[in-house]
């Protein structure tokens, strides 16, 4: 497993090694002991796994304390382009984001620390779509942030036209009225 750092402390794309052949392919995509050795010691408690079709953007969301929680999130078929923006008050990179283009074909994850929010949007036709948390999810510590919030500046590579919200996506409030 290869670990690339992003310019945001704690945020990192983990890459497998992927063994193919004529019948296919195998990796490991998840070992606590490699997890722990080279991220740090992150214990999930949840698995979960959307699908979404093209321009879907989910997020971007993220859960209060206590309730926060680190994510491994990865994308088993199609193409999503993977957002996390630092929501840490006290950090000095608050209010920047890392963008990374998850699919099924890179087979690469990203860990997104407790502290940032966190969406998606979907390049391709469709997506399958899973995390892992560290957390469980509590309706009422549940947030969320605007996600063409034009302070963060986030490229969503589809046009707005192309854009597939939920209501309560379209209501979620700007970085700078979060509280």
């Amino acid at each position: 497993m290869q670990i690339e750092r992003t310019a945001i402390e704690g945020v990192v794309i983990l890459k497998p090694k992927v063994f193919t052949d004529k019948r296919g392919y195998f990796f490991e995509s998840y070992s606590k002991r490699v997890f722990n050795e080279k991220v740090g010691n992150v214990i999930f408690v949840q698995d979960n796994e959307s699908m979404s079709t093209r321009g879907v953007l989910r997020g971007l969301h993220f859960q209060k304390a206590p309730y926060a929680q680190a994510k491994l999130v990865r994308v088993v078929r199609g193409e999503v382009l993977d957002v996390a923006v630092d929501i840490r008050r006290d950090s000095p990179t608050f209010g920047e984001h890392v963008a990374v283009r998850l699919s099924g074909e890179n087979t690469w994850q990203l860990f997104i620390p407790k502290g940032f929010a966190h969406g998606f949007i979907v390049l391709s036709e469709e997506a399958i779509f899973q995390y892992k948390c560290d957390n469980y999810y509590m309706p009422e510590y549940e947030g969320g942030l605007l996600w063409n919030d034009p302070e963060l500046k986030i490229d969503w590579l589809l046009a707005t036209d192309e854009i597939i919200l939920s209501e309560k996506d379209r209501r979620a409030p700007l970085l700078k009225d979060l509280v």
